[in-house]
C-alpha cells in the first residue's frame, strides 16, 4: 500500500503569509568582530558553508528538474504563470515573463530562453509568431511580438489546485506549487540538460506513445524498452545506451541521401545541432581536404535541406561515410539521468525507473483526483437528500420556523425536523449534519421550491448515487483505470507525435579508408626520404595525410609509418604504397636468399596489421640476406617468373619456371618454400596471372544497410570483378551497383541479390493510370545505376506481387460483388510473354479483387547440360620458344661474346 499524501489547501496558506511567521535560515557561520586594524577575515568557514549553501541552491531550484513533474523550477513557475493568466486566448509573452517574475527571481532573460525553450518542444504550449527555427538555429522574435497560450494538452495533465501541493514565493506574497500534479511522464518525453555546481543532468527526449505504450506494459507487468526520439529526426544507434544511465552513450547521424552521383542532401540533423554548425563542419572538413566539395547550398526553411554538390570524379558512397567521419553529421551523446527525487535531493536513475516511478505517481494522482470527485458528489448527494426533506416535509412552513426571531432559533428547528424524519425513517444521513449544511437550506430561494419536482430529484439523488458507484469501482480498480487514462491520451494526442528518429545500428567506419586522397607521395631514394612535400622527387601514389605507408626494404625488412610531409626512412627502399589494414586480399609475393649464399625460398603472404615503426622480416633473419624478387598483387594475383642460375659444375639445367600459383598463401613470419639450393644469377617475370582467391563472397546486413564480407546477414553470393548488385524497392525502383561495402543503400528494399540479366521477373500491380484494374507483367531487368521504375510513371500504382520463380503460377480471388465468381488460377508464362520493363502489361481483370497470391509452380526448368569434356591443356601456350642452349647462357653470364 502507498502512503497516504497529505496536501496543503490554497486558502491554508493565507495563514502563513504573515512575514512575522516566515523562517529565514542563514548560514550558522559567523564571521568574526575585527576590534584591531591589522587583524584578517578567516574565509575557511565563510568558503565551506557558503558554498555548500549556494551549491545546493543552483541543485535543488535551478539546474536540475523534479522527478514528479520532469520540469526545472523556471519551467514550473512559468507554466504556473500562463495558468494564471489564461484565459483560452493568447497572451504576450513579455506579459507570461512580467507575470513569472512574481515567483522567479533571477531576471527575464532566464524566463523568456526557458519559454522558448518550453514553445519549441511542441507539446505544453501554443504558440504563435516567430518563435525561432530549432534547425537553422535561429533565435525567436522579441518577447513583445510573439504569443502563446497552454495547450490542450497541458490543460488536462498538467493542472490540478486540488491535489497541488503549495509553498509561498520568494518573497511570501504570492503561492507557488512545489510540483505540478502532470499525470504522464513529461521528462522523458521533454529531455533536459542542466549544469549545476559539481552535478549535471542529461536526459535525451523520447517518443510520446511509445512512452504511454511503456507505463500501459508496466501497470500489466509487461517488459517494455524506451529509446530517444528527436524533433530533428536523423537516425540514433541504441546499442551502448545502458537504460539512459551514466556510462552509457548513443550514435546519431543525420539523413544524407544520394540525390545523384554528383549530388548529396541531408534533410534531417543530429540532435543538437543546426543546419548552419553541420555547414561549418562541413566546409572545415573540406578545407582541410578530408572531403571534396564543389559547392554548399543551404535551403532550410520549414524542413532542412542542405545541397551537397561533390567535385567531378568523386564517390558520393565515399562521401557520405567521410561526412560521417569527419564532420558533425554523426555526434555522440553520452545521457546523465539525475533528478530531484525524494527528500529534495538528487538521484541518478535510469529511464526506466524514471518512467515506473513516474507511472507510479501517476496512479496516485489519479487515485487522489478520484477521492476528490467522491468526496464532492457525496456533499451533492448529501445536500440533494436534505433539500428534497426540507421541500416535502415543508418545514420552511413550520410555525415554529416562521415565528423564529434568531437565525440560531430557526436553524435549530431545522435540525431537530430532520433529526425526526430520519428517526421515523429509521435511516441515516450520508454524513453528520452540520451548520453549513443548514445555512444552504435557509439560502434556498422561494421560487427553487415552488418549482421542486419530486421525480427530478428522485432521478438527481440516483445521478449521483450512480457516479459515487462508479468512481469507487475505479478507485477500486485503479490500475484499470490508469490504463485507460494513457489509452484514451494516446487515442487523443498520439497522431501528432510520429517517432521521427531512425533507430538503428552503425557500421564502424575507418577514417583512413573514406578520407579523401587530398595529398601524393613522393621518395627520395639516394637520401631515403619519403613524403608528400617532396615535390620535386619520384612520385609514388596518391594519399591523405592520415594514411600509414609500407614499406619493404631489399634486405627483407619491412615496417609500416605514419606518413608525413618529409621523414627520413632509410635507403635500399625496393617498395612502398599505402598501406590498408585488415586487406586480406593484397596478397605479396616474394623470392629471398637466405644468407650470403644459401639455399632461395618462395613464398606468398599477406600483412594485415602490425605495429607501426617496428621492423619485420620477409628472411628467416641471417646476415647477408636479400630479395631477389618480390611484387605486391591488389588482388592476390599469382604470376611466372623465370629464374636464371649461375653456372657451377655438374649443373645442367640452368634456367626453370617458377608459378606462383603453386605456392599456397601462408602467414607473413613463414619461411616458405625451397626455390632452389643453387645460386640465383637473375629472376625475371615471364607472364602475368589471375587471382588464386577467387571471387568475393558477399553478404547483405539489414540493420546497417550495408555490403560487407564477413558473413553478417544475407549471403549473396560470389561476385568476380564485373559482377553487380541488383536493388529492388518496395515502389517498384530498381537500381544496380558495384559490390563495394562503401555503398549505402536506403528506402524499403524488397529484394536484393546478385544481378542476372536474364532472369526474369513477374509482377502483380495495380496501375493508377488504369483506374487501379490489376494488370500483370514479364520482363527482365537492365543494369543502370540510375534509379528506374519498373511499375509506371504514377507515383500511386501499387505493387502487389514480385516474384522470379521460371513458370509462376497465381490465385485470383474475387471480392465484393464479384464475389460469386470464386477463384481463378492464372499460369503466368502461358498468360503473357517477357516483355520490356516499361511495358503496360495485360490486364488480369475488370472484376472486383480480394486478393492474389503465389501458389506453387508444378513446372520447373530443365537443368542444363553441363560440359564435362576434358578442356585442352594450355599449359604449353605460354612456353617460352626462345628458349637458348645451355652454352648460350653461360657465355651471356660470363660475358663472353660469340663470334658465330
Amino acid at each position: 500500500m502507498r502512503p497516504e499524501r497529505q496536501f496543503m489547501k490554497a486558502e491554508d496558506l493565507d495563514d502563513f503569509i504573515d512575514s512575522e511567521k516566515i523562517a529565514k535560515e542563514h548560514s550558522e557561520y559567523v564571521v568574526p568582530e575585527n576590534t584591531e586594524a591589522d587583524k584578517h577575515q578567516v574565509l575557511s568557514g565563510m568558503y565551506k558553508d557558503w558554498f555548500l549553501d549556494f551549491a545546493s541552491y543552483v541543485i535543488t531550484d535551478r539546474a536540475i528538474p523534479h522527478i514528479n513533474d520532469g520540469l526545472k523550477p523556471v519551467q514550473r513557475r512559468v507554466l504556473h504563470s500562463m495558468k494564471r493568466l489564461d484565459d483560452g486566448r493568447y497572451n504576450k509573452v513579455a506579459n507570461i515573463v512580467g507575470d513569472t517574475m512574481k515567483f522567479h527571481p533571477h531576471g527575464d532573460a532566464s524566463i523568456g530562453g526557458a519559454l522558448v525553450q518550453l514553445g519549441q518542444k511542441d507539446l505544453l504550449i501554443d504558440c504563435q509568431g516567430n518563435w525561432g527555427n530549432i534547425l537553422t538555429g535561429d533565435d525567436a522574435a522579441a518577447a513583445r511580438y510573439i504569443e502563446a497560450r497552454l495547450s490542450k494538452f497541458a490543460l488536462e495533465v498538467a493542472f490540478n489546485p486540488k491535489v497541488t501541493e503549495w509553498k509561498l514565493s520568494y518573497d511570501g506574497r504570492n503561492k507557488e506549487p512545489i510540483t505540478l500534479p502532470v499525470k504522464f511522464p513529461l521528462l522523458l518525453a521533454h529531455g533536459v540538460e542542466g549544469i549545476a555546481v559539481g552535478l549535471s543532468s542529461k536526459v535525451l527526449p523520447h517518443n510520446f506513445n511509445e512512452l504511454l505504450d511503456a507505463s500501459v506494459a508496466y501497470l500489466r507487468g509487461e517488459p517494455f524498452a524506451l529509446y530517444p526520439d528527436f524533433q530533428t529526426g536523423g537516425s540514433i544507434d541504441v546499442s551502448k545506451y545502458n537504460d539512459g544511465e551514466r556510462g552509457g552513450s548513443v550514435k546519431i547521424r543525420a539523413k544524407i541521401t544520394k540525390l545523384d552521383n554528383k549530388t548529396l542532401v541531408i534533410t534531417e540533423v543530429p540532435f543538437g545541432r543546426t543546419t548552419a554548425t553541420l555547414e561549418d563542419s562541413i566546409v572545415k572538413a573540406n578545407e582541410k581536404g578530408k572531403i571534396k566539395v564543389r559547392r554548399i547550398d543551404n535551403m532550410t526553411a520549414k524542413n532542412a535541406e542542405i545541397v551537397i554538390h561533390l567535385a567531378p570524379g568523386v564517390s558520393p558512397d565515399k562521401t557520405i561515410d567521410a561526412l560521417y567521419a569527419f564532420t558533425e553529421c554523426e555526434i555522440s551523446a553520452s545521457p546523465n539521468c539525475c533528478v530531484i527525487g525524494e527528500n529534495n535531493k538528487p538521484r541518478f536513475m535510469n529511464v526506466s525507473d524514471i518512467l515506473r516511478h513516474v507511472t507510479d505517481h501517476t496512479v496516485d494522482l489519479l487515485r487522489i483526483e478520484l477521492e476528490f470527485q467522491r468526496g464532492e458528489q457525496e456533499d451533492a448527494l448529501h445536500f440533494a437528500s436534505l433539500e428534497k426533506i426540507f421541500i416535502e416535509e415543508r418545514i420552511y412552513k413550520d410555525k415554529e420556523f416562521e415565528e423564529a426571531k434568531k437565525m440560531e432559533t430557526a436553524l435549530a428547528h431545522i435540525g431537530k425536523r430532520l433529526a425526526a424524519y430520519f428517526a421515523a425513517n429509521n435511516t441515516e444521513p450520508l454524513r453528520e449534519i452540520t451548520d453549513d449544511d443548514l445555512l444552504k437550506l435557509m439560502d434556498i430561494k422561494m421560487g427553487r421550491i415552488l418549482k421542486f419536482n419530486k421525480d427530478k430529484a428522485d432521478e438527481l439523488i440516483a445521478n449521483y448515487k450512480s457516479q459515487i458507484k462508479k468512481i469507487t469501482n475505479n478507485i477500486k480498480h485503479i490500475t484499470d483505470f490508469a490504463i485507460d487514462w494513457f489509452t484514451k491520451l494516446k487515442e487523443k494526442y498520439g497522431k501528432d507525435h510520429p517517432r521521427l528518429t531512425e533507430i538503428r545500428s552503425f557500421e564502424k567506419i575507418e577514417a583512413v579508408q573514406v578520407v579523401e586522397a587530398n595529398e601524393k607521395l613522393y621518395i627520395n631514394r639516394e637520401e631515403g626520404f619519403i613524403g608528400y612535400g617532396l615535390k620535386k622527387d619520384e612520385y609514388v601514389c596518391n594519399c591523405s595525410d592520415i594514411d600509414d605507408v609500407i614499406l619493404f626494404y631489399k634486405d627483407g625488412k619491412y615496417k609500416i609509418v605514419q606518413i608525413s610531409e618529409k621523414m627520413f626512412v632509410g635507403k635500399d627502399i625496393l617498395y612502398l604504397n599505402v598501406f590498408k589494414r585488415n586487406d586480406n586480399r593484397t596478397v605479396y609475393n616474394a623470392i629471398y636468399r637466405d644468407g650470403k649464399i644459401g639455399t632461395s625460398y618462395v613464398k606468398r603472404f599477406s600483412v594485415t596489421g602490425i605495429t607501426r615503426d617496428k621492423e619485420y622480416d620477409i628472411t628467416l633473419g641471417k646476415e647477408g640476406s636479400r630479395i631477389l624478387y618480390f611484387s605486391a598483387n591488389p588482388n592476390g594475383e599469382a604470376e611466372t617468373v623465370k629464374v636464371l642460375l649461375k653456372p657451377k659444375a655438374k649443373l645442367r639445367l640452368l634456367t626453370f619456371d617458377k608459378n606462383f600459383s603453386d605456392v599456397a598463401i601462408k602467414g607473413r613470419a613463414s619461411m616458405g618454400n625451397i626455390l632452389t639450393k643453387n645460386e640465383v644469377h637473375k629472376i625475371t617475370l615471364k607472364s602475368k596471372g589471375g587471382s588464386t582467391l577467387g571471387g568475393r563472397q558477399v553478404w547483405f546486413d539489414h540493420d546497417v544497410m550495408r555490403l560487407n564480407y564477413d558473413g553478417r546477414g544475407k549471403y549473396l553470393g560470389e561476385f568476380s570483378n564485373d559482377d553487380l548488385v541488383l536493388v529492388v524497392e518496395a515502389n517498384g525502383d530498381f537500381y544496380t551497383t558495384s559490390f563495394d561495402v562503401g555503398n549505402h543503400y536506403q528506402g524499403d528494399i524488397t529484394r536484393i541479390e546478385k544481378y542476372d540479366p536474364n532472369k526474369v521477373w513477374s509482377v502483380v500491380l495495380y496501375d493508377a493510370d488504369q483506374q487501379g484494374f490489376p494488370y500483370l507483367k514479364r520482363f527482365t531487368l537492365e543494369a543502370s545505376p540510375r534509379k528506374q521504375n519498373f511499375l509506371s510513371e504514377n507515383p500511386a500504382s501499387k505493387l502487389v506481387l514480385l516474384t522470379d520463380i521460371v513458370y509462376p503460377r497465381i490465385e485470383v480471388v474475387h471480392g465484393g460483388n464479384d464475389a460469386f465468381r470464386g477463384k481463378q488460377i492464372i499460369d503466368v508464362e502461358e498468360f503473357i510473354a517477357v516483355k520490356g520493363f516499361k511495358a503496360k502489361g495485360k490486364r488480369l481483370t475488370t472484376f472486383n479483387l480480394d486478393s492474389v497470391k503465389e501458389l506453387e509452380p508444378t513446372r520447373f526448368p530443365e537443368p542444363s547440360a553441363e560440359d564435362t569434356a576434358p578442356g585442352a591443356d594450355n599449359e604449353n601456350d605460354n612456353e617460352d620458344t626462345d628458349d637458348k642452349p645451355v652454352d648460350e647462357i653461360i657465355d651471356e653470364i660470363t660475358g663472353q661474346k660469340r663470334l658465330f
